[in-house]
């Protein structure tokens, strides 16, 4: 195998711990490459030849990762070094079991849905985007609403007038689209979740849309509004832009140890919910 390791500058353990994986490796006859998060050149030049890529941090470092691998649908294995890990795979304690099951092909792929979102005005693309979790349309300042005119596969649905709006994957359905209100899907689906925040006057229940749908939001305003993708990558809206998101041809892989019902055991340790029977 050939394997990369991507630590996060910002996380003091994260350089010692590659260091120490990456000698954990090369003793088991496992080529190895290492590089910081940020440096995107060095990344790149080496992802061809990448069979796997360990992620040391937190989930948005594994984001940040998932948009990197997309290009060439490398699959991701991530350490969990941040404060939820919703996507992270192992724990800083356990990393060395897992990674040996793995070697042993004791594992599965995951495929998660992402998104790409493009930015049209004057009818030319000034911006694209690629997601692992949403792409979210927000007002800026001053404190204003937003019009957004909603259409699906071409059909107009329904205008928000709204602090702004989410268009979630499954992964993102745990990340500001539940935080707003909208619905918790298994990363297994592959749907879209629209979801208005702060809706006023207008429809305010989220949308669960098929993968297949094109979802096109005409934004309407007099004021600073911004688009931004799994809250990292970001560009200024206009009056009049037209947001078309839709799913990427190439789907984000994650390898996993744990069993598939994974999903619902993380989430309910990570809201803090209890799963002892009663009665």
């Amino acid at each position: 195998m050939h394997i990369g390791i991507l630590h996060q500058p910002k996380i003091p353990a994260s350089a010692p711990l590659a260091v120490e994986i990456q000698a954990w490796l090369e003793k088991r006859g496992v080529q190895v490459w290492a590089s910081s998060t940020w440096d995107e050149d060095h990344v790149n030049g080496q992802m061809d030849a990448t069979d796997m890529l360990i992620v040391l941090g937190g989930d948005g470092s594994t984001l940040h990762a998932a948009r990197l691998a997309l290009p060439y649908t490398t699959p991701i294995f991530g350490v969990n070094l941040g404060h939820i890990g919703f996507l992270s795979e192992s724990e800083p304690d356990n990393w060395a079991e897992k990674l040996e099951k793995v070697l042993q092909n004791e594992y599965w792929r995951e495929q998660r849905l992402m998104l790409h979102a493009a930015v049209e005005r004057d009818g030319q693309i000034k911006h694209t985007f690629f997601g692992l979790n949403d792409v979210v349309i927000s007002r800026g300042t001053p404190v204003r609403l937003i019009t957004m005119h909603l259409s699906i596969d071409g059909d107009y649905i329904t205008t928000y007038r709204a602090d702004g709006v989410i268009i979630a994957t499954p992964t993102g359905s745990t990340a500001y689209s539940m935080a707003v209100g909208g619905p918790i899907l298994p990363p297994q689906l592959q749907n879209f979740v629209v979801v208005p925040v702060a809706a006023h006057l207008s429809l305010d229940r989220a949308l669960v849309l098929h993968e297949e749908a094109e979802i096109s939001i005409q934004v309407e305003m007099d004021h600073e509004a911004t688009i931004t993708a799994d809250g990292q990558g970001s560009a200024f809206l206009e009056n009049g832009d037209k947001v078309i998101v839709k799913k990427h041809k190439n789907h984000s892989t994650f390898i996993r140890v744990e069993d598939q019902g994974y999903f619902y055991r993380r989430l309910l340790r990570r809201l803090g919910v209890s799963r002892t029977k009663i009665g």
